[in-house]
């Protein structure tokens, strides 16, 4: 990695927005932050730029990073992660984006660089704006809607329920372990190790349904 890596969390601004599908990825860069605050060794700073973003600068896994938000809506993402790139030197190759993933059921996180955009308005804007698709994403799984209301915009727009507040968690909690990894010991073993990922609430539905089943 030749420059400062660049970790953004895609989300919607404002405390409407706060507790929903589509805020995935705000709520890492949240944890990352709450980290931050109690770790004195990242040197937490946040930085006053203009712009529609907040910005932050840290130590992560042995690594100089930037933490961003786009306070531009979803589908503006690309404008901030443009603008950052540009100002700091960032190269595509050295972004990680953080996202919510239809296609991936909650509790399932994988990371993949470059690749299709699967519809998600925020990752064709930043392909759009760093005029390639050849950046890092951190894949959240939140499952599709069931085919009783198949309308995803409102689906992913959608609070999480209550009784996933457990599992969103610890899927926070393991891809703050996974960009870890990923900075301080490469791609291939924050794969191994948020490919693998399973819940602990998952396993304790495993247990639970398995005692309904030898009752």
């Amino acid at each position: 990695m030749d420059s400062d890596t660049l970790i953004v969390g895609l989300g919607n601004p404002g405390p409407k927005y706060e507790h929903t599908r589509h805020n995935f990825g705000f709520m890492v860069v949240d944890a990352l932050l709450a980290l931050g605050e109690t770790r004195k060794s990242m040197r937490l700073k946040k930085l006053d730029e203009s712009g529609d973003y907040e910005l932050w600068k840290a130590a992560y896994g042995g690594k100089p990073c930037f933490f961003c938000k786009p306070m531009t809506y979803m589908n503006l993402s690309g404008k901030a992660v443009g603008r950052i790139c540009g100002r700091h030197g960032i190269s595509a190759e050295n972004v990680v984006v953080m996202h919510d993933e239809l296609d991936l059921p909650l509790g399932r996180i994988k990371l993949k660089k470059g690749g299709g955009n699967n519809g998600h308005n925020g990752l064709e804007d930043i392909q759009q704006r760093l005029n390639t698709p050849d950046f890092w994403r951190i894949r959240l799984g939140i499952g599709r809607p069931p085919s009783e209301r198949p309308d995803v915009s409102g689906w992913v727009l959608d609070d999480f329920p209550q009784e996933s507040a457990e599992t969103v968690d610890e899927t926070v909690k393991a891809t703050l372990k996974g960009l870890d990894l990923y900075l301080r010991r490469g791609h291939g073993m924050a794969q191994q190790f948020l490919h693998r990922f399973r819940p602990d609430s998952e396993s304790d539905n495993e247990v639970m349904d398995s005692g309904r089943q030898m009752g």
